[in-house]
């Protein structure tokens, strides 16, 4: 019974946090968005201590449930451990912990996070790899269904389904999910929860608390015949059968090794109670007293779909190629409204790339630069940063980004635009434009007159760079190719204007 009550509440935390990371909408954060501001990294990164001690509380109550059912890197291996189960049963065996390796990772880790190396220590830590492997690796292949969904539609003139936009955000970050990928699937297949006793490092501080937990599996000596059916279905190897003991450290209580012994021999109970002989007692009444103890439930509902707007043309009036825009040479890259500083960001972020998945505008994407590699940060080749939109601060687990209003961030400044006269059509091409000025969304650009002794000779921007926000709508819609004629040069350190 513990076990099937495991299994529904992993499956659904799960499938919705997966879907944070997949949705379309962008609305299902609004119900189910504390998902992921219950995982243990971003927990400690936003000082949530709430959450902290409920799940220290948890753990030293129940040992790591949160590895079995809130971790969704965990249940990932799950799924492929029970698959790789489906060819190979009983496939596990005991074998001791490797100490050295498991410290070794969380010293490791905890350095790396106070030299504020923050975004390296994220590539080992839980919740951020499988938010890089389900933005880089997932989101695609579920877009491109729903794509598939609305040509479907469209045939039959429905637009039940719109289409998105796939495109790829980072070669790098691409490159180092398929490598987690490879390294998680392989692992699991093979051995089981490997990863998360010997590199996780939360699996390893988790199993610290895990010593003083006050319910544990214990096995009754008195029923147990040695068959060693609970070792060989023990994911974690940590049931040594020949001297019927635990490594409870390395236990993540999935409940498997209960569920396998045919002889009752395994049991769900207070660390405190001493386990005596009983009688003889039938699967079904074991299994009745067991249910009397299980500890968690979870119920969750789907949001309904919203409507996202169409694919981003690539054609002018369907005849003349529009060129895409390439990224300009930035002193300083531009980190979101709301993280305060890049340092801030770099300090704060667990490089989970959820902002990146549920950004709207295409304006966030994976660093690619060391001290803050696969964090977001800022670019407008394809949108900009629109001032009614939060949506990355609102997604954000750890508060590395955080708005208390639009209001708020109508007055921040992230960075200035810079023009480039060497780039500017009007001078170029000899034709009147002024698209900058007209979609500044606070007025910071107006049109002057080149030649200021020439009043009709033509008009070119000036930015009032005390006035701009830094918002990109002037390089993004600035008609020149390759590259914009005017650009946005970030600001290490945000300021209110």
């Amino acid at each position: 019974m513990l076990r099937k009550i495991r299994i529904v509440a992993a499956t659904i935390c799960f499938a919705l946090i997966t879907l944070l990371f997949l949705d379309v909408t962008g609305t299902l954060h609004l119900w189910f968005g504390w998902l992921a501001k219950i995982q243990f990294l971003p927990a400690v990164l936003a000082l949530n201590a709430g959450v902290i001690i409920l799940l220290v509380a948890l753990t030293l109550l129940f040992g790591r449930i949160y590895c079995s059912v809130i971790c969704p890197l965990g249940v990932f291996q799950d799924i492929v451990s029970w698959v790789a189960g489906k060819h190979k049963k009983n496939r596990f065996r005991y074998s001791p912990a490797l100490s050295w390796l498991r410290y070794g990772m969380l010293v490791i880790f905890i350095a790396t996070m106070v030299a504020g190396l923050a975004s390296w220590a994220a590539l080992i830590a839980p919740y951020s790899a499988y938010g890089r492997i389900a933005t880089n690796l997932f989101a695609p292949v579920y877009r491109w269904g729903n794509n598939l969904l609305a040509a479907v539609a469209e045939h039959f003139d429905s637009y039940a389904f719109y289409s998105t936009e796939v495109w790829l955000k980072s070669l790098p970050s691409l490159l180092v999910a398929l490598i987690t990928l490879a390294v998680i699937v392989v692992l699991a297949w093979r051995n089981g929860r490997t990863y998360c006793n010997t590199i996780c490092p939360v699996g390893t501080t988790l199993g610290m608390l895990s010593h003083f937990s006050l319910f544990r599996p214990v096995i009754d000596t008195s029923k147990c015949n040695g068959c060693q059916s609970c070792a060989r279905n023990c994911k974690a190897s940590c049931i040594d059968a020949k001297n019927h003991t635990i490594d409870y450290s390395r236990c993540v209580t999935c409940f498997d090794c209960i569920d396998k012994c045919r002889q009752g021999a395994i049991r769900y109970a207070p660390r405190t109670r001493a386990v005596r002989p009983t009688k003889p007692a039938t699967g079904t009444e074991e299994k009745g007293a067991e249910s009397r103890r299980a500890f968690l439930t979870l119920t969750g509902v789907l949001a309904g779909s919203a409507l996202l707007k169409a694919q981003e043309m690539k054609v002018d009036g369907g005849l003349a190629i529009i060129e895409e825009k390439k990224i300009p040479k930035r002193a300083t890259p531009i980190t979101p409204p709301g993280s305060l500083s890049a340092s801030h960001l770099a300090q704060h972020c667990t490089a989970c790339q959820l902002c990146i998945s549920n950004c709207p505008n295409q304006v966030l994407r994976p660093s690619g630069k060391l001290m803050t590699f696969m964090q977001p940060e800022m670019s407008y080749e394809r949108g900009y940063c629109r001032p009614e939109c939060a949506k990355c601060a609102e997604v954000c687990p750890t508060d590395a980004i955080r708005l208390t209003s639009l209001a708020e961030k109508s007055g921040i400044q992230i960075g200035h635009a810079v023009w480039v006269k060497d780039n500017c059509i009007v001078l170029t091409d000899g034709v009147s434009c002024g698209n900058c000025a007209r979609h500044c969304p606070v007025g910071a650009i107006q049109m002057v007159a080149s030649d200021p002794d020439v009043a009709d000779s033509p008009r070119i921007p000036v930015v009032n760079t005390e006035r701009c926000i830094g918002c990109g709508a002037c390089e993004n819609l600035c008609p020149a190719r390759p590259f914009s004629a005017i650009y946005v040069e970030g600001h290490q350190k945000h300021r209110i204007i």
